[in-house]
């Protein structure tokens, strides 16, 4: 009964395979991710347990509980309908280029190059601050409430030299390979489902108050009472929108689904549905324990003028037994620590892409993939050390959250914008993921969606994004019209350019199979 079987996969993998080569690509990295794990990457980088909890102060200090819970659903109704659009093309054209492939079909050569340097830049920022928070989180539970060591004179220093222990262990790890990769990935998106889960009972079991109008209170918390998480403002409505940056935040970085699409099995079909669970999962378990936290809160104000530290005023009022507690507190650092690492899985799969297109300097060092682990090892190790740089200009979480919130948006909406011009046009070729009629509404709504989210990332206190948008525009102008204008191809287009590429492809394949021999 087991032939059959096999023989299915077989014919499964064969089709990814020739889908790739319509494409213009060889089948180089290892396609041994089922569709559990593609949703695991998307669930993982996402991870409720780690915007869900380190960005909760942006909502609630500004407009109070109706923020976090309305703000939470906003939100996320928000990612679906961009998660939707984004599936559209990805069951298209499933590649490791993911939207800057995308963008170069739909909407030419440069709207690609730029978008690919956006989501790097986005994908950076993801790995960048969900490790600084990696750091915080395990100074204040670990350290702090488990080990009672006084880390409140530690400094700039401290968190440079954490950050890069912690960013290269995930570089190592993802250096590995796919397997390890895929285990460790797996396991994250189950302890995320046993964490969060535990954490909302905890919350609930110890809950101060099970009325539900809290969730939909809203209170002016900005400036001072707010424990100066956001400047104070009189408008709620403003204030709401500034709010946004928790779910924002929180659910994003779902591309990572689709930049492993050449590593996953039947990836026209699971790619879709591994971008649409991760957001609906994430947005129903983070509802549930978002509203757990609201009504935990014993003194709401008191809560507020926390500030960054609302969470561990929760924390510590938890009736609960200390190994409990313990257990939340090492679980939710280890959910934050292997966030980051699909982030960095993600950020080397779309760095791989782009540099195969010749889209980086010296792309050849970073389109390198190991013979014996057969993952893109230059890509993994460009993401560590840029991630790592990205703290160094600007360490403070709130700062890079919302950078990677607003990049990361911005360039899923980019092949979204693309498409609603091409689609039945240039854009004829589509997969077993179709929106229909609902196609081009959900594009209007994902562009006009960006527009408020760039309003919102550069807001006080994270106006010093303004300085990274502005320098970010000119370098861009620089490098397109200096350089990549003239010596960046793009990724195959032409059917002309794909039936060039047909020997190489047949090349690059032939060194795959001398790897797996040599595995």
């Amino acid at each position: 009964m087991a032939e059959p079987r096999i023989r299915d996969e077989q014919a499964i993998l064969e089709e990814d395979r020739r889908t790739l080569h319509r494409m213009g690509y060889a089948q180089e990295l290892a396609r041994r991710m089922g569709g559990f794990s593609n949703f695991a990457v998307g669930f993982s980088i996402i991870c409720i347990l780690a915007g869900g909890i380190t960005s909760l102060q942006a909502a609630y200090s500004a407009a109070g509980p109706g923020a976090v819970f309305v703000g939470w659903i906003v939100g996320s109704a928000y990612a679906l309908i961009v998660g939707a659009s984004m599936s559209q093309i990805a069951s298209a054209y499933p590649t490791a280029g993911a939207l800057y492939h995308w963008s170069s079909l739909l909407g030419g050569r440069g709207w690609g190059w730029v978008t690919a340097l956006l989501n790097m830049l986005g994908l950076i920022f993801v790995i960048a601050s969900v490790n600084v928070g990696v750091y915080l989180l395990f100074n204040g539970l670990i350290l702090g409430n488990i080990f009672h060591i006084d880390t409140s004179k530690w400094g700039y220093w401290h968190q440079f030299v954490a950050v890069l222990v912690i960013t290269v262990s995930q570089g190592l790890f993802n250096h590995l390979g796919l397997r390890t990769t895929t285990k460790l990935i797996d396991f994250s998106g189950y302890l995320i489902f046993g964490i969060a889960i535990l954490l909302t009972l905890a919350m609930l079991a110890g809950a101060h108050s099970y009325d539900l109008t809290r969730l939909v209170t809203f209170v002016n918390f900005s400036g001072k009472a707010g424990g100066d998480t956001v400047p104070h403002s009189g408008s709620i409505f403003y204030l709401f929108l500034l709010g946004l940056l928790l779910p924002l935040y929180t659910i994003t970085g779902f591309d990572g689904c689709a930049h492993t699409s050449e590593e996953t099995k039947d990836a026209r079909h699971s790619v879709p549905r591994g971008v649409m669970n991760s957001i609906f999962w994430s947005f129903a378990f983070g509802l549930v324990m978002e509203a757990a936290f609201i009504f935990a809160m014993p003194d709401q104000a008191k809560a507020a003028a926390q500030g960054g530290n609302i969470f561990y005023y929760l924390l510590g009022g938890l009736a609960v037994p200390e190994p409990v507690k313990w257990v939340l507190e090492v679980g939710i650092v280890l959910s934050n620590y292997l966030c980051a690492l699909a982030g960095v899985t993600s950020t080397s799969r779309m760095i791989f892409a782009f540099a195969r297109d010749g889209g980086i300097p010296a792309h050849q060092i970073w389109r390198h993939v190991s013979v014996k682990y057969r993952s893109p090892t230059g890509g993994i190790w460009l993401a560590v050390v840029l991630s790592i740089a990205a703290t160094l200009y600007s360490p403070a979480f709130a700062a890079l959250a919302a950078g990677c919130a607003m990049f990361l948006y911005i360039s899923i909406v980019m092949p979204i914008a693309a498409g609603l011009f091409a689609e039945g046009k240039t854009w004829t070729d589509f997969g077993p993921f179709r929106l229909g009629a609902l196609s081009k509404p959900f594009a209007v709504i994902s562009i006009a969606g960006v527009l408020v989210l760039i309003y919102i990332g550069i807001q006080p206190p994270n106006d010093i994004l303004i300085n990274y948008g502005l320098g970010l525009i000119a370098l861009m102008a620089v490098l397109w019209f200096g350089v990549a204008r003239q010596h960046f191809p793009g990724p195959p287009v032409s059917a002309e350019a794909i039936a060039a590429r047909q020997a190489e492809i047949a090349a690059e394949e032939r060194v795959v199979g001398e790897m797996a021999g040599a595995d």
